[in-house]
């Protein structure tokens, strides 16, 4: 009995690692459209030339 213990934990471990495996893997592309277009605004804003007054 005692093996049959030992054979189960590679066995569970391979398990765990198949199941985090396929999590790690997962299709997260769907904020990137909205991630890219907050980051465009960014740039726009940031090569808009200076129209405030200097401050120092």
């Amino acid at each position: 009995m005692a093996a049959l213990a030992w054979l189960l934990i590679p066995l569970i471990a391979a398990l765990g690692a198949a199941i985090w495996g396929g999590w790690a893997a997962r299709d997260r592309t769907s904020g990137d459209v909205n991630e890219l277009a907050g980051y465009a605004r960014f740039r726009e804003v940031m090569e808009k030339p200076h129209s405030g007054s200097e401050i120092g």
